[in-house]
């Protein structure tokens, strides 16, 4: 075997293993020493470095697909970075921002970014975002607030408003809470009749049926927040709701647009799951590596691409592939192409 088919090898594996398996490079380099191989978990993260630069063009090409989008899912998690030197950890942030219309109809296909930032000042979203123009379906997060105005809309989630009576109801029975979600529960039924239908007939659907249902909500909330404490977690969270009605009942006018942002919360599992086993980053670089390759793996996965098998096929072409063709390593591109790397249904 030659030292570059070598080194390309375990560049794939240890990408692979890293971020699709979500196991540590330490972990890894213990399994190896099992069978044999001395491989330093310093080795193992400079080759990670090295595949990461190899995809780089790649990514930049997910990233300028996804900001051309009318609409994006945003949402971030926070993810321990190591300090260097000082044996502790800081705060990191991860951000997701997901393209996805097929549940408006659309064939255009999925794709999510990911961004590395070093701390959740306001900046970092205005930076990410600074090529987008359209609609944003996002949480309350104030750095998104500061978004929002001719060039970016806001789109509220109505599973957050859910979750808040879910939570309360399950703590303590609440009535009031309960008739909320029933009442919530019928926005959704909803939207699952019309789910894969062309924008203009979803916006003809909601208007007849979701319209009336909102603003019976909307005058049941009003009444609601007069019968209970005004300190209390149930006015707290119907003042939550009312206060971003107007972001909240967007998508009743645009069938573009969806009821909630799980989109972007389904793409942040992939983080949550690999931080149970990776624990941290090591660096600030390492966090832009990790976002480098959660964008490629979970695109892989929204266009049902195995990630590691994608990740492998692309690996192993993209240093000799002319930089003026890197789109057709895109996994929807991929996907047309060589259907044997899709997932087993």
């Amino acid at each position: 075997m030659s030292r570059e088919v070598h080194v390309r090898f375990w560049e794939s594996a240890a990408v692979q293993s890293r971020r699709a398996t979500q196991l540590p490079l330490y972990r890894q380099s213990q399994i190896y020493a099992r069978s044999g191989l001395d491989l330093d978990r310093s080795t193992l993260a400079d080759w990670v470095g090295g595949a990461s630069a190899l995809l780089d063009p790649l990514v930049t090409s997910i990233a300028r697909y996804v900001m051309t989008a009318h609409k994006l899912h945003a949402d971030d998690t926070p993810i321990p970075v190591l300090c260097p030197g000082r044996g502790t950890t800081k705060q990191g942030r991860l951000s997701t921002y997901v393209r996805d219309d097929r549940p408006a109809g659309s064939q255009d296909p999925a794709a999510v970014l990911f961004r590395y930032s070093p701390d959740r000042k306001g900046e970092r979203p205005r930076v990410h975002l600074q090529p987008f123009v359209g609609y944003l379906q996002a949480d309350a997060y104030a750095g998104f607030d500061r978004l929002y105005g001719d060039r970016i809309q806001e789109v509220a989630c109505w599973a957050h408003v859910r979750r808040k009576f879910y939570d309360l109801h399950v703590a303590h029975a609440s009535p009031i809470a309960a008739d909320a979600l029933d009442r919530i529960g019928r926005l959704y039924a909803i939207e699952a009749d019309i789910r894969g239908r062309p924008p203009d007939e979803r916006t003809q659907v909601r208007k007849a049926r979701a319209g009336p249902e909102l603003e019976a909500l909307h005058a049941w909330m009003h009444t609601a927040l007069t019968t209970v404490s005004k300190k209390s977690e149930l006015a707290s969270a119907i003042r939550y709701a009312l206060s971003r009605w107007a972001a909240l009942t967007r998508y009743r006018d645009d069938g573009r647009l969806e009821i909630d942002n799980n989109a972007a919360e389904r793409a942040l599992r992939a983080v949550a799951l690999g931080r149970k086993n990776w624990l941290f980053a090591g660096s600030d670089d390492g966090g832009e590596r990790a976002a480098a390759i959660y964008s490629l793996l979970g695109s892989a996965k929204l266009n049902d691409l195995d990630p590691e098998a994608y990740l492998r096929h692309v690996l192993e072409r993209i240093a000799d592939h002319p930089i003026n063709r890197i789109d057709e390593l895109l996994p929807w591109n991929v996907a047309a192409q060589l259907p044997s790397l899709r997932l087993a249904a």
